[in-house]
């Protein structure tokens, strides 16, 4: 039976308070699983206008309606005063969300600047904003988190080797096609990458005209395409919480009548055979419906 993991990304205050409950009570009303994963430190989400001149990103901000979508308060954060703490103001979602049986994992600190600076930062920096990342988790959540994904699918080949030090049993910071063991330069990682195989939402609402349900049924269609491992679809609390939550909640309906069963990454990670992961190399690459590049699964660099 074809499965699909749902990885739902927590990126600023007002996801987590409201978009997080939201999803947790559809996924529950449709006896699914999913993994949430959390931002945990200041939102400074109105720090990205500084993101205005990067190529194609106010061609996405036009097409997805992002001040309807995020609201005007949440876009301002951080820029007259610092951000809200959100493992802080949140706490209580999250151990919500955890004891009803939802698996948990750390996203990042600060969403903002991890996404604009990590690519181009070294080991010092990426540590610290690990640490940080971890220890908000901990505090939030009283045990540390056992999986990562990288804000914006962000990331530099210190990530890798801090990924392994750090314990994580497994990452999804990556798009591509299936699980696998990452290269980047010249670094080398023993956590497994559970990449996102399916376009998001957000990446297709607009594009030649395209709807919210039309977004849907395509993603839909491409779901269906078999892979041994099952696809991951990472979905925003932000977007699939609030404005496109009947929309969601529709593609959750035709899954569950697809035949398809809805599984959280551990899941995934539950079925693997570590020793035969291959591994392949992660490089930045465009992506169709995002601005600047992306951590991406590339050529395999050794057999399976």
């Amino acid at each position: 039976m074809q499965r699909v993991a749902l990885k739902i990304d927590v990126d600023t205050l007002r996801g987590t308070l409201e978009g997080v409950p939201a999803l947790a009570d559809a996924l529950h009303r449709s006896a699914c699983g999913a993994s949430f994963f959390f931002s945990v430190g200041p939102d400074n989400t109105g720090r990205a206008l500084r993101r205005i001149l990067r190529p194609g990103f106010f061609g996405k901000v036009r097409r997805t309606s992002v001040i309807s979508h995020y609201g005007l308060r949440t876009l301002t954060r951080g820029l007259l005063w610092p951000g809200p703490q959100i493992g802080v103001q949140a706490a209580h979602v999250m151990k919500a969300v955890r004891d009803r049986g939802f698996e948990v994992g750390v996203h990042c600190y600060d969403h903002v600047r991890w996404q604009d600076y990590v690519a181009r930062r070294g080991q010092a920096w990426t540590r610290r904003e690990l640490d940080r990342a971890c220890l908000a988790f901990r505090k939030a959540l009283g045990t540390p988190p056992e999986a990562h994904a990288a804000a914006g699918w962000q990331m530099n080949p210190a990530v890798l080797r801090l990924e392994s030090f750090m314990a994580f049993r497994y990452a999804s910071d990556t798009r591509g096609h299936e699980p696998f063991l990452p290269s980047m330069e010249n670094a080398e990682g023993t956590c497994p990458q559970l990449p996102t195989t399916l376009p998001t939402l957000d990446e297709l609402i607009g594009v030649d005209g395209a709807t919210a349900e039309d977004a849907a049924r395509e993603i839909l269609r491409l779901s269906q395409v078999p892979l041994p491992q099952g696809h991951v679809f990472t979905a925003h609390a932000e977007l699939e919480g609030m404005a496109l939550r009947d929309t969601f909640e529709r593609m959750l309906a035709a899954w569950r009548a697809a035949g398809m069963r809805l599984v959280a990454l551990r899941d995934v990670y539950a079925s693997l055979d570590l020793a035969a992961l291959p591994r392949d190399r992660i490089s930045m690459q465009p992506f169709p419906g995002r601005s600047g590049t992306l951590a991406c699964q590339a050529a395999r660099i050794v057999p399976s």
